[in-house]
């Protein structure tokens, strides 16, 4: 395998998971965001992840038998989740039920993806490393 094509792909998923990882801290951050500018509660967001598809001429030219790899965000997305409702009359922000709508985030499950995608970038960040060593021990092997 190319050592360069190893290195885009490593670091293709560095990029996707820091995008990942502020989408997450955005969603810690409006944790408690009653109002938007779209007039309701802050709704959760997720990272969309796919597999990166460079296209273009160096594409056309590359043979089938050599896979694409590397991934980005393909889009972020509001889940559909309902908002957290608590029964709160003397909020400002309660309904004529007394309601009050909160957002759609469990600060437990952001913290679950938060260590889940650190895992991730450690393991690009170590593929990254490896790689660089074999090059360096490529070039040590050629003098």
């Amino acid at each position: 395998m190319d050592l360069f094509r190893a290195l885009d792909i490593s670091a293709s998923g560095l990029s996707a998971h820091k995008s990942r990882m502020d989408v997450i801290a955005e969603n810690l951050a409006n944790s408690e965001t009653l109002v938007t500018a779209s007039g309701g509660p802050y709704r959760r967001k997720a990272a969309v992840l796919e597999a990166a598809s460079s296209g273009g001429f160096a594409t056309a030219l590359r043979s089938e038998s050599v896979p694409e790899g590397g991934v980005q965000v393909s889009r972020v997305v509001e889940t559909m989740d309902p908002p957290r409702r608590v029964h709160d009359p003397a909020h400002p922000h309660a309904g004529a039920d007394g309601f009050v709508s909160y957002p759609n985030v469990n600060a437990l499950t952001e913290m679950v993806d938060m260590l889940a995608t650190t895992r991730a970038y450690e393991a690009n960040a170590s593929a990254f490393q490896a790689t660089k060593s074999m090059g360096t021990k490529l070039l040590e092997l050629l003098r």
